[in-house]
């Protein structure tokens, strides 16, 4: 397998690739023709291949076939949140150079953003296998083609992720990094045909989309995905399905555990749970393992990798709470701030290389130039390993807020704070939260009268509900270093009390 076009290549026709709870399934063989359906009648509407389509579609069957039949056709996905505002539509769509914006007619802020920049729309609509249809200016897509295959060179994916810039970076992965990653994933954890996945993460994101949905289509297994996770029907849904494995970020984890009980959850069900995208609390991990009896397994992923970079294994390997294991078809140093290795043990750079690794960020030398040395790629995260090449995250050297698995630029909040006219100065920082990790909030110095419900607001026209701060802190002045410099760290520590 060298493409995502390859994917559903292997598996017995008549087995359920993917369950929607309550409504429909769809085997390989069906789900396979229809992306195959859909990839022509985009080709056939004059879809480019190498350019990119945004995907503003939330979970389901659809969002899978509109997936797969773009990068099927040649074309760059590039999923999007749906709870983003206009403006970082605009900006998401124009940087990626969008040719095509596929959504769900209810994607009003999506469509309103495609329509400022002249990008084409298509609605797509239906929940079942041979009934989805796509749209453009309420004319049904009708004129179908067939499309050569891509290749392992061709670019599949474009994400952004936030730096320490206020611009979002966008990350371009190819159908090889795409498909290295999820061998990767499948050997980790020995996925086949006998598992079925769970899908509790958005499928925007590479969490939910690489390391749970993708790798199992890829090991011929089955993934059930309900439109959003529920608490309340996650173990029905598991019952139903007999689901072997789940992943998440440590925010759902704690959910599940917490109404464990007035759930009904049994105490033994799964083959393993996966925990990725932000530290899990070792107390979390412990009650996980006790309540659901299964191994939790702590992995390490991030946007530029194709997500999965290490993971504890299954047992009999050891597998200990704090540390995320070993790399995973990936090398991974530790770097010192000359560019050196560092020996065992020693804290530093996590730094990685593999065939899983992006080849660059998307117009952006700056950031390519501080990224890559000596064939290595910096994560931007300090951590140590073991003479066992297990490695343990002690921090992150970025100043990313990591809200329940989303990664915040603060700079982009600072910037929509200081958009506000009362507002003269901001400063935005992550506080530590026991549900989701780290939750955002702001001190601000005004230059005329406002309140903090005034001012978050006004930041819900400007950023996505996560990132808005959740207490902003009005002040007479910032704290400052002695070189007259505001310091985001020395913020936090003033106001996080």
């Amino acid at each position: 397998m060298v493409t995502l076009a390859n994917l559903l290549d292997g598996h017995p026709a008549n087995k359920n690739s993917i369950i929607i709870p309550g409504s429909e399934s769809a085997t390989y063989q069906s789900f396979s023709n229809e992306i195959e359906r859909i990839a022509g009648l985009l080709a056939g509407s004059g879809l480019e291949r190498g350019k990119a389509v945004s995907i503003v579609l939330g979970n389901g069957l659809d969002f899978m076939v509109t997936f797969l039949a773009v990068t099927r056709a040649g074309a760059i996905a590039a999923p999007l949140n749906s709870a983003y505002t206009v403006d970082e539509f605009q900006f998401f769509m124009e940087d990626a150079q969008a040719q095509l914006v596929i959504a769900s007619e209810d994607a009003e802020a999506a469509i309103q953003a495609a329509d400022s920049l002249d990008i084409p729309v298509a609605i797509i609509s239906g929940n079942r296998i041979g009934e989805l249809t796509l749209s453009r200016n309420g004319t049904s897509l009708s004129k179908n083609v067939d499309v050569a295959p891509p290749t392992a060179e061709d670019l599949a994916l474009f994400l952004h992720t936030s730096g320490t810039t206020s611009r979002p970076k966008g990350v371009p992965l190819t159908h090889g990094n795409l498909m290295a990653s999820l061998s990767n994933i499948v050997g980790t954890y020995d996925l086949d045909g006998d598992d079925t996945a769970m899908v509790v993460m958005p499928l925007f994101h590479v969490h939910g989309l690489i390391g749970v949905a993708l790798s199992s289509l890829r090991s011929g297994g089955t993934i059930v995905i309900p439109p959003r996770f529920s608490a309340s029907t996650f173990w029905k849904d598991q019952r139903d399905t007999n689901s072997t494995w789940y992943s998440a970020v440590p925010t759902i984890h704690q959910i599940l555990l917490m109404r464990a009980t007035e759930d009904g959850a049994p105490n033994k069900s799964f083959r393993f749970i996966r925990s990725c995208s932000a530290a899990l609390a070792p107390t979390v991990f412990n009650d996980l393992e006790a309540r659901f009896g299964a191994p939790v397994l702590e992995a390490y992923g991030m946007t530029e990798a194709s997500h999965q970079m290490s993971s504890n294994p299954l047992p009999p390997g050891s597998r200990s709470p704090g540390t995320v294991g070993v790399g995973t078809g990936v090398e991974i140093g530790i770097m010192d701030d000359n560019g050196n290795l560092e020996t065992t043990g020693n804290r530093g750079e996590v730094v990685i290389k593999g065939p899983n690794v992006t080849h660059g960020y998307h117009n952006n030398p700056e950031a390519n130039a501080e990224a890559f040395i000596k064939g290595w790629f910096k994560t931007g995260d300090q951590g140590e390993l073991s003479t066992d090449g297990v490695l343990t995250l002690t921090g992150r050297l970025k100043e990313l807020i990591n809200r329940g698995g989303e990664k915040i630029s603060p700079l982009e909040v600072d910037a929509a704070l200081i958009k506000h006219p009362s507002i003269s100065e901001a400063v935005c920082f992550g506080v530590p939260d026991e549900k989701y990790g780290e939750i955002v909030q702001a001190a601000v110095v005004l230059s005329s009268d406002s309140n903090e419900g005034a001012i978050r607001e006004f930041c819900e026209q400007q950023l996505a509900d996560f990132k808005i701060p959740e207490r902003v802190y009005i002040v007479d002045e910032l704290p400052r270093t002695a070189t007259g410099k505001i310091q985001r760290r020395h913020v936090a520590a003033k106001f996080a009390e």
